[in-house]
Protein backbone atom coordinates (compact mmCIF):
# COMPACT_ATOMS: atom_id res chain seq x y z
CA UNK A 1 0.00 0.00 0.00
CA UNK A 2 1.05 3.28 -1.48
CA UNK A 3 1.12 6.09 1.62
CA UNK A 4 0.99 9.51 0.21
CA UNK A 5 2.48 12.44 2.99
CA UNK A 6 2.23 16.05 2.56
CA UNK A 7 6.23 16.03 3.20
CA UNK A 8 6.74 13.64 -0.39
CA UNK A 9 4.62 15.80 -2.04
CA UNK A 10 5.73 18.81 -3.98
CA UNK A 11 6.13 21.91 -1.27
CA UNK A 12 3.38 24.78 -1.77
CA UNK A 13 3.71 28.31 -3.17
CA UNK A 14 1.00 29.56 -0.26
CA UNK A 15 -0.04 27.25 1.75
CA UNK A 16 -2.57 29.17 2.89
CA UNK A 17 -4.41 28.00 0.01
CA UNK A 18 -4.42 24.55 0.91
CA UNK A 19 -3.26 21.81 -1.91
CA UNK A 20 -6.68 21.27 -4.37
CA UNK A 21 -6.40 25.41 -4.98
CA UNK A 22 -2.68 24.13 -6.11
CA UNK A 23 -3.87 21.65 -8.33
CA UNK A 24 -6.47 23.89 -10.12
CA UNK A 25 -3.21 26.03 -10.93
CA UNK A 26 -1.30 23.31 -12.43
CA UNK A 27 -4.49 22.39 -14.71
CA UNK A 28 -4.66 25.37 -16.36
CA UNK A 29 -1.42 24.66 -17.82
CA UNK A 30 -2.84 21.78 -19.56
CA UNK A 31 -5.78 24.21 -21.57
CA UNK A 32 -4.05 24.94 -24.83
CA UNK A 33 -6.46 28.03 -25.72
CA UNK A 34 -5.40 31.07 -24.39
CA UNK A 35 -8.88 32.42 -23.91
CA UNK A 36 -10.25 29.74 -22.24
CA UNK A 37 -7.48 29.34 -19.94
CA UNK A 38 -7.92 32.78 -18.85
CA UNK A 39 -11.57 31.91 -18.35
CA UNK A 40 -10.40 29.75 -16.43
CA UNK A 41 -7.88 31.37 -14.21
CA UNK A 42 -10.92 33.56 -13.59
CA UNK A 43 -12.62 30.74 -11.99
CA UNK A 44 -9.87 29.89 -9.55
CA UNK A 45 -9.82 33.57 -8.79
CA UNK A 46 -13.25 33.25 -7.60
CA UNK A 47 -12.89 30.23 -5.75
CA UNK A 48 -9.78 31.75 -4.10
CA UNK A 49 -11.65 35.07 -3.01
CA UNK A 50 -14.13 32.44 -1.45
CA UNK A 51 -11.91 31.47 1.20
CA UNK A 52 -12.34 35.85 2.23
CA UNK A 53 -16.03 36.38 1.29
CA UNK A 54 -15.90 39.89 2.84
CA UNK A 55 -12.63 40.69 0.97
CA UNK A 56 -13.41 39.21 -2.20
CA UNK A 57 -15.05 41.93 -4.02
CA UNK A 58 -12.65 44.46 -3.09
CA UNK A 59 -9.83 46.06 -5.98
CA UNK A 60 -7.17 46.01 -3.54
CA UNK A 61 -8.11 42.30 -2.64
CA UNK A 62 -8.70 40.96 -6.21
CA UNK A 63 -5.12 42.74 -7.18
CA UNK A 64 -3.61 40.36 -4.43
CA UNK A 65 -5.30 36.98 -5.76
CA UNK A 66 -4.07 38.13 -8.83
CA UNK A 67 -0.63 37.84 -7.76
CA UNK A 68 -0.80 35.18 -5.79
CA UNK A 69 -2.35 33.18 -8.99
CA UNK A 70 1.14 34.08 -10.43
CA UNK A 71 3.26 33.05 -7.67
CA UNK A 72 1.72 29.87 -7.43
CA UNK A 73 2.35 29.68 -11.03
CA UNK A 74 5.83 29.67 -10.41
CA UNK A 75 5.51 33.05 -12.56
CA UNK A 76 5.27 30.60 -15.92
CA UNK A 77 0.57 31.06 -16.41
CA UNK A 78 0.39 32.63 -19.92
CA UNK A 79 -3.41 34.35 -19.55
CA UNK A 80 -4.99 37.93 -19.71
CA UNK A 81 -4.78 39.32 -16.06
CA UNK A 82 -6.64 42.86 -15.32
CA UNK A 83 -3.23 43.88 -13.12
CA UNK A 84 0.41 44.08 -13.96
CA UNK A 85 2.36 40.87 -13.87
CA UNK A 86 4.64 40.58 -10.60
CA UNK A 87 8.04 39.36 -11.36
CA UNK A 88 10.05 37.20 -9.54
CA UNK A 89 12.69 39.96 -9.07
CA UNK A 90 9.82 42.09 -7.12
CA UNK A 91 9.53 39.49 -4.76
CA UNK A 92 12.71 38.90 -4.00
CA UNK A 93 14.17 42.11 -3.68
CA UNK A 94 16.45 42.72 -0.33
CA UNK A 95 15.88 45.79 1.85
CA UNK A 96 18.67 48.36 2.10
CA UNK A 97 21.13 47.40 4.60
CA UNK A 98 20.11 50.02 8.02
CA UNK A 99 22.74 51.81 8.65
CA UNK A 100 22.67 51.94 13.13
CA UNK A 101 24.52 55.08 14.48
CA UNK A 102 27.72 54.14 15.80
CA UNK A 103 29.94 56.49 18.38
CA UNK A 104 31.84 55.82 21.34
CA UNK A 105 30.61 56.07 24.57
CA UNK A 106 33.25 56.39 27.64
CA UNK A 107 31.02 55.08 30.21
CA UNK A 108 28.38 52.96 28.56
CA UNK A 109 26.21 51.79 31.66
CA UNK A 110 25.41 55.62 31.81
CA UNK A 111 24.11 55.82 28.75
CA UNK A 112 24.06 58.49 25.88
CA UNK A 113 21.62 60.32 27.04
CA UNK A 114 22.72 61.44 30.38
CA UNK A 115 26.30 62.19 28.34
CA UNK A 116 24.02 64.80 25.92
CA UNK A 117 22.74 66.53 28.99
CA UNK A 118 26.14 66.54 30.75
CA UNK A 119 27.36 68.46 27.42
CA UNK A 120 24.66 70.40 26.99
CA UNK A 121 25.01 71.88 30.66
CA UNK A 122 28.96 72.79 30.71
CA UNK A 123 28.36 75.86 28.30
CA UNK A 124 25.08 77.10 31.11
CA UNK A 125 26.22 79.50 33.91
CA UNK A 126 27.91 77.92 36.61
CA UNK A 127 24.32 78.59 38.99
CA UNK A 128 22.43 76.76 36.57
CA UNK A 129 24.59 73.71 36.57
CA UNK A 130 24.30 73.35 40.37
CA UNK A 131 20.71 73.44 40.21
CA UNK A 132 20.28 71.05 37.47
CA UNK A 133 23.40 68.57 38.44
CA UNK A 134 21.83 67.36 41.44
CA UNK A 135 19.20 64.98 39.39
CA UNK A 136 22.16 64.28 37.29
CA UNK A 137 24.71 62.82 40.37
CA UNK A 138 21.82 60.68 41.83
CA UNK A 139 21.07 59.25 38.53
CA UNK A 140 24.85 58.65 37.80
CA UNK A 141 25.19 56.90 41.23
CA UNK A 142 22.00 54.66 40.67
CA UNK A 143 23.56 53.45 37.36
CA UNK A 144 26.71 52.94 38.93
CA UNK A 145 25.56 51.46 41.73
CA UNK A 146 23.45 48.77 39.30
CA UNK A 147 26.56 48.22 37.59
CA UNK A 148 29.10 47.86 40.31
CA UNK A 149 26.99 46.55 42.65
CA UNK A 150 29.08 48.60 44.72
CA UNK A 151 28.13 52.49 45.86
CA UNK A 152 30.48 54.84 44.03
CA UNK A 153 31.98 57.43 46.13
CA UNK A 154 31.58 61.60 45.57
CA UNK A 155 35.28 61.47 43.97
CA UNK A 156 34.41 58.47 41.83
CA UNK A 157 30.96 60.40 40.34
CA UNK A 158 32.79 63.61 40.28
CA UNK A 159 35.34 62.45 37.66
CA UNK A 160 32.97 60.23 35.59
CA UNK A 161 31.14 63.56 34.93
CA UNK A 162 35.06 65.29 34.78
CA UNK A 163 35.08 62.79 31.84
CA UNK A 164 31.66 62.96 30.43
CA UNK A 165 31.76 66.60 30.05
CA UNK A 166 35.14 66.60 28.36
CA UNK A 167 36.70 68.42 31.18
CA UNK A 168 33.94 71.25 31.05
CA UNK A 169 32.46 70.66 34.68
CA UNK A 170 34.55 70.28 37.48
CA UNK A 171 32.51 69.40 41.09
CA UNK A 172 34.29 69.08 43.99
CA UNK A 173 33.47 65.54 45.90
CA UNK A 174 32.13 67.30 49.17
CA UNK A 175 29.54 69.13 47.08
CA UNK A 176 28.30 65.91 45.37
CA UNK A 177 28.65 64.34 48.89
CA UNK A 178 26.30 67.02 50.30
CA UNK A 179 23.92 66.10 47.11
CA UNK A 180 23.83 62.75 48.38
CA UNK A 181 23.06 63.44 51.68
CA UNK A 182 20.39 66.10 51.24
CA UNK A 183 18.95 63.26 48.65
CA UNK A 184 18.74 60.57 51.79
CA UNK A 185 17.66 62.97 54.28
CA UNK A 186 14.46 63.92 51.94
CA UNK A 187 13.97 59.93 51.40
CA UNK A 188 14.05 59.43 55.19
CA UNK A 189 11.91 62.63 56.02
CA UNK A 190 9.18 61.28 53.15
CA UNK A 191 9.35 58.20 54.59
CA UNK A 192 8.90 59.35 57.95
CA UNK A 193 6.15 61.23 56.75
CA UNK A 194 4.17 57.90 55.14
CA UNK A 195 4.77 56.24 58.76
CA UNK A 196 2.93 59.03 60.80
CA UNK A 197 0.42 59.38 58.54
CA UNK A 198 -0.26 55.12 58.72
CA UNK A 199 -0.61 55.51 62.58
CA UNK A 200 -2.73 58.63 62.36
CA UNK A 201 -5.11 56.67 60.09
CA UNK A 202 -4.47 53.28 62.58
CA UNK A 203 -5.53 55.66 65.74
CA UNK A 204 -8.44 56.82 63.92
CA UNK A 205 -9.64 53.74 62.77
CA UNK A 206 -9.07 52.17 66.57
CA UNK A 207 -10.73 55.17 67.58
CA UNK A 208 -14.25 54.88 65.86
CA UNK A 209 -14.02 51.16 67.13
CA UNK A 210 -13.60 52.11 70.62
CA UNK A 211 -16.54 54.42 70.65
CA UNK A 212 -18.86 52.17 68.66
CA UNK A 213 -17.95 49.92 71.18
CA UNK A 214 -18.98 52.04 73.78
CA UNK A 215 -22.23 52.90 72.25
CA UNK A 216 -23.41 49.23 72.10
CA UNK A 217 -22.07 49.00 75.78
CA UNK A 218 -24.89 51.47 76.34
Amino acid sequence: MNKNYNYLRRRLMIPEYGRHIQEMIDSLFEIEDREERTRQAKAVIAVMGNLNPLLRDTAEFTHKLWDHLFIMSDFRLDVESPYPLPTRDDLEVKPERLEYPQSDISHKHYGKNITRVINRLKYDKPEAVEAEMGDVVRYLHGKSMEYNQEHPTPDMIANDIRILSEGGINLDGEWIKKVEMGHKSASAHQKNGKHQQRNSRQAQKGGRKNGQRHNTQK
